[in-house]
This record gives structure tokens, C-alpha cells and sequence, in this order.
């Protein structure tokens, strides 16, 4: 007989705790504009986090702006090597920002900068993409590259833990946006503005159109000329993160013609979307006290430049998978908006080149319906509000808003996708996707699979839902459809949303385990370790299916004792 479904037990999230942080200025402010009224900003997370990198109070000086997700951090014995990581991964970041990733960006190079050496860099990004399932990006194939910040393989700079983490934050963002992109590893020998800003334009020489920055400091009065340092690069994509500290801004984010990205809290909703993203409390924003407002920036609270331009997730507590296992133990949770300036600079990679001689930061101003508004949430408290208020149109903590398919970071973008293939007819394939007929077919399962709310579980949507495994014995479940992909279409995504509730109270062992698997091929193991309170919205690309017959299965499957319960609803499948 399956126990009762933990659902309706008070669940805490493992290892959580609030968590305050008031963010100490890395470098003395330039002063705010005259009609500027502020209040000080803490950063509030509801899990431990740590900064990746030393925090610098010294003028000229960067720091990273990673945050460590410390209740992620596991040690190596922990590790069940086929259980998915904690955070979201590049199926889920492809299917929030509706990008074109199996698609597109083939022939591009995204280029890193960081400060010091990340020794285990292109071991672990090996990791990372053999994990998540993407090409493999090696210095044999061409795909990875690492360089000194004058260009050369050697000698690299001395090493550094933090910076280490920053950089495997930086390059699996890359990764996980844009699989066919090439990516390039700049390291600065030190974190100061003269060595990023060389490394800056040593990307550029070695022909990267997109360059990512994720460190940031307050604003010296040498400001404008730095930024002139930096961003002197028509028709190149220069981003750089907004910052962690809440309502303020940093340098070289406030660059005139830098890409200035900020950050958002990103979930899984019940919505049209299937996904919902507010500011984050710690995305950086405001007007420079240095640098002249850019043509193309209208709004008026701001005599001169406001941050941000647009933004992607870097709230730690939606944070990203990550793999470093220089000075760290393997994959855990990373955020900051050091996350959404990867992203960012991928996100145009996928766009396509910008032509000779633009502005590429400028693009996202003439294509605002390509971008997803964030509407809600604050950083601060400051006058005017939307300087530090999500609203409906431009924001400071946002910007213009989060990408929505790659049509904002084109010169010509706009406007609406482009028309399927012939022979396509975009839709959704799975039959009775959310079970809501109250009848299993066309699925198939073993018997008992579908229940409703009556049962003690809780669906995603409707009342209706596939729950394998829970009895708390040796026990294995089956659910299936069989269904046929056009070969005129170009994309296919497989999303569904998952429960997982569990007796187990072990941290390291995976007794309880669901297999995801598409024509035969495993797509991803669930276990009792990824147990959640409430459901996860998982994605997958299966392009690799189109034009064939494929069977979407699961398999779950339990010990012989303490239940696991496996719960499935909304499955889809979208091809456009």
C-alpha cells in the first residue's frame, strides 16, 4: 500500500537560513546625481552565500561578483555522480529565455575576462558539458582557448580560488546559453582596471565580437576616461555585471557603451511562459556620477548614464549550476549578476555578429518587444523609483528586461519570430499532457500511475498528475507516449514539471532513483537527493529527434524501504 504523500508535512529547504548581507562598496562612489535621494540597500537571501572573491576597498581595484550558494557545497563523498546538480542548468535556461541554442551561434567566440588563473578551468568545463549534455569544447578541437591578458598561452598569472569559481561561473553560463559558440579565457595578471581593461581589448584583437565581464568597482573620477579604455570597440559586445551590493552603481557597468546587466530572481509558474522573474534585491542600478548619458538612453532621472540596459537571473537563490573543483569540491549554486553578464553576451552571440562600426548596446532600445518586462521587486529605496523599482517599461535593477528569443540584440531585430519551416507546424505533440482527461491513454504505465488530488499529492496544474514509485518498497514504475516529430521542423523542446518527496533522510546516497529517457537515450537521473517542496520545471532539446517516431518514457524505480515518490505533470513537447 503507497504511504501517504509527504507533501502536506512543513517542509524547510535543506541547509537554508536567512541570511543578511550589507554589501560594502568595493571602491569610494563617485556622487550620485543631484536628484538622487537614497537609502542604504542589505541584500537579503534566504540561503547562505558567500562572495567568491575577496571584497577590495582599494581605488582601481576589481572584485568578482560571484555568490557561492555555502548551503550547495558539498563534500566529494557526497557526490552521487549520476545525480542531477542542484540549480539551473542549460535546458531550463534555454527554455526561460526561449533561445535558439541547438540552433545558432556556430562560428561565434564569446570571450571571458577574469583576473588570475583558474588552473582546472577546461577540466571542468569538460565536466559541466558531458554533465548537462552539450559538444565538448576542448583546446584540441578549437572551441577553448586560454590566454595571458597580452594574448600569449603563457605564462599565465599566478592562481586564485576565487577568481577560479568566477571563471568556471563565466564559462559554463557560455556553455549552457550558447553550446556552439566558441569560447575564449582572457586572465588579467592582476585585478586592477589597467589589466581587465588590456585583457578587454586583447579579446577584441583576437577577433571575439562578444566579451564578458563579471567583476565591478565604484566609480573614480578617472571613470570616463577607463570607460573610454574599455569600450572603445565599435561592433563589438562589451557586457559587464551591475553588481551584487543593491541600489548603486559600479564601474565598467556604467560605461557608456558597455552593455550594463543587471539581475532577477528566476521560477518556474504556472504560466503562459512557464516561468516568472521579479528584480533581484541585489542587482546594482542607478545614475553614474561620471559618465555622459549615451544617445539612446532616454529615460529622465538621470543626468547622466543610468544602470542597467537589460538583465538575466543572478539572484543566488534561483541560482545556476556550476562546476569547480579548483579549491571547491564540485558542483554547487552560484549567482550574482556575474552570471547574467555571461548570459547576456551569449544571448548576442546567438543574434548573430553586429555589423562594422555599431553600437551593439544600443540594440535592445529599439526592440523592446523582444524582451520579457520585469515589472516587480526592488533593490532600495530611491527618487525617482524606478531607478530601484521593477516597473513596466525601463527600470534601473532590470533595464529594458530579460531576453525573449534573441530579437532585442540584433541592429535589426524587432518585430515577431520568423515563420516555421515548411512541412512544420508548430504546436505541442504529447497527448493528454497534464493527464486532466482523467484516463491514462496515450500514455502508458504500469497500473496506479495516475491519480488525482485526492490522493494526498498536489499537481502542478488541474487535478491530475503521474505519481510512480511512494511505496516504500521494492517497487518500479513506467509512464511513456509515443509520438512523431515533423521533419520540417527546426526546434523540439521536451519540458515537464517534477515532485519529489522522500522518507530518505540520507545526504549521500541516491536510493530512490527516476530515469528520463527519450528514444532510448538517457536525458537525465533524479534521485531521493532532489527532493524539493514544490515542483521543477525541467527542459530538454530534441532536435536530435526531429523527422523520427521517439518515445518519451520514465522510469522510477525504489529500494526496499522508505518511500520515494516521483511526481509528474504538464509534460510537453513544443516544435517550432
Amino acid at each position: 500500500m503507497r504511504r501517504a504523500s509527504l507533501w502536506s508535512a512543513t517542509v524547510a529547504l535543506t541547509g537554508a537560513a536567512a541570511l543578511a548581507l550589507a554589501w560594502s562598496p568595493t571602491m569610494a562612489q563617485a556622487a550620485p546625481s543631484p536628484q538622487m535621494a537614497t537609502s542604504p540597500t542589505v541584500a537579503v537571501h534566504s540561503h547562505p552565500v558567500r562572495n567568491a572573491c575577496a571584497q577590495s576597498t582599494r581605488p582601481g581595484i576589481m572584485s568578482c561578483l560571484a555568490l557561492v550558494r555555502t548551503d550547495t557545497e558539498v563534500q566529494p563523498e557526497a557526490i552521487t555522480p549520476d545525480a542531477t546538480p542542484s540549480g539551473l542548468g542549460p535546458s531550463q535556461l534555454q527554455d526561460a529565455y526561449n533561445l535558439p541554442s541547438s540552433t545558432a551561434g556556430g562560428g561565434q567566440t564569446v570571450a571571458i575576462v577574469d583576473a588570475m588563473d583558474d588552473p582546472n578551468a577546461e577540466s571542468d568545463l569538460a565536466t559541466y558539458r558531458a554533465t548537462f549534455g552539450l559538444p565538448a569544447c576542448t583546446t584540441g578541437n578549437g572551441c577553448f582557448r586560454k590566454v595571458n591578458q597580452n594574448g600569449a598561452s603563457s605564462p599565465l598569472p599566478a592562481t586564485d580560488t576565487g577568481w577560479a569559481t568566477e571563471i568556471s561561473l563565466d564559462v559554463d553560463m557560455v556553455s549552457a546559453v550558447c553550446p556552439n559558440c566558441h569560447i575564449l579565457l582572457v586572465e588579467a595578471s592582476s585585478p586592477t582596471t589597467n589589466n581587465l581593461g588590456t585583457a578587454v581589448n586583447t579579446a577584441v584583437a583576437l577577433g571575439a565580437k562578444f566579451v564578458s565581464n563579471s567583476y565591478g568597482g565604484g566609480e573614480t573620477g578617472a571613470a570616463s576616461a577607463d570607460a573610454s579604455f574599455y569600450s572603445n570597440h565599435p561592433g563589438a559586445v562589451i557586457t559587464a555585471s551591475s553588481g551584487d551590493g543593491g541600489f548603486g552603481v559600479e564601474f565598467p557597468a556604467s560605461g557608456s557603451k558597455v552593455v550594463a546587466v543587471g539581475g532577477t530572481s528566476l521560477r518556474t509558474a504556472a504560466n503562459t511562459r512557464g516561468w516568472t522573474e521579479t528584480v533581484w534585491n541585489g542587482a546594482g542600478s542607478g545614475c553614474s556620477g561620471a559618465i555622459a548619458k549615451p544617445s539612446w538612453q532616454t529615460d529622465t532621472g538621470c543626468s547622466r548614464r543610468t544602470v542597467a540596459d537589460v538583465s538575466a537571473v543572478a539572484d543566488p537563490n534561483t541560482g545556476v549550476a556550476v562546476n569547480d573543483t579548483f579549491g571547491e569540491p564540485g558542483f554547487f549554486v552560484v549567482g550574482g549578476t556575474s552570471a547574467s553578464s555571461p548570459i547576456i553576451a551569449s544571448v548576442y552571440a546567438l543574434a548573430g555578429t553586429p555589423a562594422a562600426g555599431s553600437n551593439p548596446s544600443s540594440f535592445p532600445y529599439s526592440h523592446t518587444a523582444n524582451l520579457f518586462d520585469v515589472t516587480s521587486g526592488s533593490n532600495g529605496n530611491c527618487n525617482p523609483a524606478y531607478l530601484c523599482t521593477g516597473e513596466t517599461g525601463y527600470d534601473g535593477p532590470t533595464g529594458l528586461g530579460t531576453p525573449n528569443g534573441v530579437g532585442a540584440f540584433t541592429a535589426g531585430g524587432g518585430g515577431s519570430p520568423p515563420p516555421p519551416p515548411p512541412g512544420c507546424t508548430s504546436g505541442q505533440l504529447i497527448g493528454n499532457s497534464g493527464f486532466e482527461t482523467g484516463s491514462i491513454s496515450p500514455w502508458s504505465s504500469t497500473p496506479a500511475v495516475l491519480q488525482n488530488t485526492s490522493t494526498g499529492q498536489i499537481s502542478h496544474t488541474g487535478s491530475w498528475f503521474a505519481w510512480m514509485d511512494g511505496y516504500g518498497t521494492t517497487h518500479t514504475d513506467t509512464l511513456s507516449q509515443t509520438v512523431t516529430i515533423p521533419s520540417g521542423c527546426s526546434s523540439a523542446t521536451y519540458r515537464f514539471f517534477l515532485h519529489i518527496d522522500t522518507a530518505e533522510t540520507t545526504t549521500r546516497t541516491a536510493f530512490d532513483r527516476l530515469t528520463v529517457s527519450a528514444g532510448g537515450s538517457t536525458l537525465a537521473t533524479f534521485s531521493n537527493l532532489n527532493h524539493i517542496a514544490g515542483y521543477a520545471s525541467h527542459s530538454f532539446n530534441l532536435s536530435a529527434f526531429i523527422g523520427q517516431t521517439v518515445t518519451l518514457s520514465f522510469r522510477g524505480t525504489e529500494d526496499v524501504s522508505l518511500e520515494t515518490s516521483f511526481v509528474v505533470d504538464d509534460a510537453t513537447l513544443n516544435v517550432s
